[in-house]
């Protein structure tokens, strides 16, 4: 790592599986070069030791009487202060909800807002589809617009809710765009929807885990009413997430899933609900991924998040202009952006791409729309398809793109690796798709050589069948 900052390289030297070695179309074994970020970032090897540590104490939460169940309540409860303490929320004020990832997250709040017909959210043209669907299906959803490089248009966003105003219940908006890493102004939006009585949810699932987020305070213009994020994105795969809003808006109204956990007394006639987050945590809740959760922003913290930050927007800045310079590359997205770049190979598929990248290179990226299907194809330029003509795609690639995206232990020789593979790529093209067909079944480019099912079937039972 050229970066001389000691933390910087604690990280680095933290993460699991760094370096793990795979193998490669040429027969020959590579250090795997991890570029996939954000779909979910790895573990971090002290968080991971803690939670064996925890292990020993864990025990059912809540109901328990034994020590280890009192222990494990205890460290429970306090993950869910220590992570309103990560986004400066209030634990008085505001309700954290111990979720399994943002889509549930958001799937929860679209249940409890409990619209009224006529009710309008409003969304922007470049959400991830978990911040799309949800609210299709509660209320009726407009959309800010999107300038040519992807970047929401304010002005649009105003007029939405002029246009609709009393009517607009909800703002929501991703703090971080997955597909361009586009960042918004958050509180900014927030002052903006709280200027015509809407409430705010930010998607802060690509924002939160790489630069500091802060909810502000209840009487601040720019407020956040409610941040959701995962752990699995921030260094804490375990399977939990996060949802934060006002207490006195979780305290009404019934959950999304009753039972077990979320009753205070139940009759035959009448049910109590129990105080925020019991209410919304139905049945045993996941402590392991909590703990986990709250170690590592805790391990964050210490690292010093703006340094993490202002080392990720300088690697950002550096495999920009690196990638920049790679023969008929083109990068989507404009300059203000998080560590998540997107870009396409003139007159080469996108899924071929990645497929090289992935068994030649030993390179992790990710190609296709990101869940993010009509922002991508705006950002392509390609209108929107009818029904009949979506048939084609079962047996060729979906139009889509190539995307990296960085955390802050990633290096600018790692970047270098990349490009390198990238200039062979384009200076070959037609070498490399020799060497590939589509697959239909796995929508996705497989080598023709033989042996690769075989590789990967030995890797899995090695490790389901550990003795």
């Amino acid at each position: 790592m050229r970066d001389s900052s000691q933390h910087l390289k604690r990280m680095r030297r933290d993460i699991m599986g760094l370096g793990q070695s795979v193998l490669t179309g040429s027969g020959r074994r590579r250090p795997y070069v991890f570029l996939d970020n954000a779909a979910s970032t790895p573990a971090l090897k002290p968080v991971w030791e803690e939670t064996g540590r925890f292990l020993n104490w864990y025990s059912g939460v809540h109901r328990g009487t034994g020590i280890k169940s009192l222990v494990s309540s205890r460290v429970y409860d306090e993950c869910h202060r220590i992570v309103a303490g990560f986004v400066g929320a209030d634990p008085e004020q505001e309700s954290v909800i111990i979720v399994k990832n943002t889509t549930e997250a958001i799937n929860k709040l679209a249940f409890r807002m409990q619209f009224q017909p006529g009710d309008v959210v409003v969304a922007t043209a470049m959400e991830h589809h978990s911040n799309d669907l949800p609210w299709r299906t509660r209320a009726r959803v407009t959309y800010a617009r999107v300038d040519e490089k992807g970047q929401l248009d304010l002005k649009d966003l105003r007029e939405k809710l002029r246009r609709n105003y009393p009517r607009v219940k909800l703002v929501t908006v991703c703090g971080a765009s997955n597909v361009t890493g586009h960042v918004n102004d958050i509180h900014h939006i927030a002052a903006l929807a709280h200027e015509y009585r809407a409430m705010i949810m930010v998607d802060g699932a690509q924002l939160v885990p790489h630069q500091p987020v802060k909810v502000m305070k209840r009487n601040h213009p720019g407020h956040i009413d409610f941040l959701v994020f995962s752990g699995h994105k921030i260094y804490a795969p375990f399977g939990s997430g996060v949802i934060i809003g006002p207490v006195e808006f979780f305290s009404r109204g019934a959950p999304d899933q009753p039972g077990g956990g979320t009753v205070n007394m139940v009759t035959r006639r009448e049910i109590i609900w129990a105080d925020p987050p019991d209410r919304d945590e139905a049945g045993s809740p996941n402590v392991i991924g909590a703990f986990a959760l709250a170690r590592s922003l805790d391990y964050l913290e210490k690292l010093g998040r703006e340094d993490l930050a202002r080392y990720e927007e300088s690697l950002t800045s550096y495999a920009i202009k690196e990638l920049n310079k790679v023969t008929g590359l083109k990068v989507y997205g404009g300059s203000s952006r998080v560590g998540v770049i997107t870009f396409n190979l003139a007159g080469i598929s996108h899924a071929l791409v990645g497929a090289v990248l992935c068994y030649e290179a030993g390179i992790g990226i990710r190609t296709g729309c990101f869940c993010a299907q009509s922002y991508v194809r705006q950002l392509m330029g390609e209108d929107e398809p009818e029904y009949a003509d979506m048939k084609r795609w079962e047996h060729e690639p979906m139009p889509g793109m190539v995307r990296i995206s960085l955390g802050a232990y990633n290096t600018r020789e790692e970047i270098d690796y990349l490009v390198e593979w990238l200039q062979r790529i384009a200076a070959h093209s037609g070498e490399f798709g020799a060497r590939y067909h589509f697959c239909p079944a796995q929508a996705a480019f497989l080598p023709h050589e033989a042996g690769w099912e075989g590789n990967l079937h030995r890797t899995v039972q090695s490790l389901l069948r550990q003795e």
